[in-house]
């Protein structure tokens, strides 16, 4: 039985990591954008959605106009094709859309970037290593301390979030268990969702993937734009159009 979570975690950084952290964050999305722009645009007309083509086009520059790892540079230039895929998509629906651009402090981590412990995180940064210690709840069956305090709940990866004064670790977790005798309930709530007030992600799945506010809130604008099109026509069909424009 495998189990997947993400955990929430409240990062305690030490004194001078924020400016550190900031930077890291707004290169990263220097790196997403760039990436957006080269691959929605396209090479011969179309757009890009070969995460190996954008990196093979992008790397080199991107390594020298940033700060930022390897492996952060490469993961800037991965979340923007994934939602220039989500956005090709959509234009092969007839949906009407456009390129989307990243502007939420956030940033993604692996663990090539990112060394996972029970009670720290140790970061890359522009400025080398950052250790911020988890603030987690006394209840260890709280989570997401019932989680990161399990040993067999491993690290996968992490989005880094910028909230509200204070950073966060989105932690994707997993778990996986070789008793195939789970209660019924247990397998209906193997998949957990969680919810980030809508600031930076809307929304994380279990399994890893997260819907980004910037992707939300790019579909919501491409929703009204039509929307509003519609409305302007005032014939029956715009009006049928209008009550299933966002079905």
């Amino acid at each position: 039985m495998e189990y997947r979570r993400t955990a929430v975690i409240k990062l305690d950084t030490p004194e001078g990591a924020d400016d550190s952290l900031r930077e890291t964050v707004e290169q990263f999305n220097h790196c997403a954008n760039t990436a957006s722009e080269w691959c929605w645009h396209g090479d011969d007309g179309y757009h890009v959605t070969s995460k190996a083509k954008a990196e093979r086009a992008l790397y080199d520059r991107l390594r020298d106009e940033t700060d930022l790892t390897a492996n952060l540079v490469q993961k800037g230039i991965r979340r923007a094709v994934e939602a220039v895929k989500s956005g090709v998509s959509r234009l092969e629906r007839g949906e009407n859309t456009s390129q989307p651009h990243f502007s939420a402090d956030s940033a993604v981590y692996d663990k090539r970037s990112a060394t996972f412990h029970r009670d720290h995180v140790s970061l890359s940064t522009i400025d080398g290593r950052v250790e911020c210690d988890y603030i987690l709840p006394d209840d260890s069956e709280t989570p997401p301390t019932k989680y990161v305090s399990d040993e067999d709940f491993a690290f996968r990866m992490a989005h880094l979030q910028y909230r509200d004064g204070d950073w966060h670790l989105h932690a994707s977790m997993r778990k996986v268990e070789a008793d195939e005798d789970s209660s019924e309930s247990e397998s209906k709530h193997r998949t957990v969702l969680g919810v980030d007030l809508g600031v930076n992600n809307l929304a994380v799945a279990s399994t890893g993937r997260f819907w980004s506010a910037d992707e939300f809130n790019h579909w919501r604008r491409e929703y009204e734009t039509r929307r509003a099109s519609l409305q302007q026509c005032g014939s029956r069909h715009a009006h049928e159009n209008i009550e299933s424009v966002g079905q």
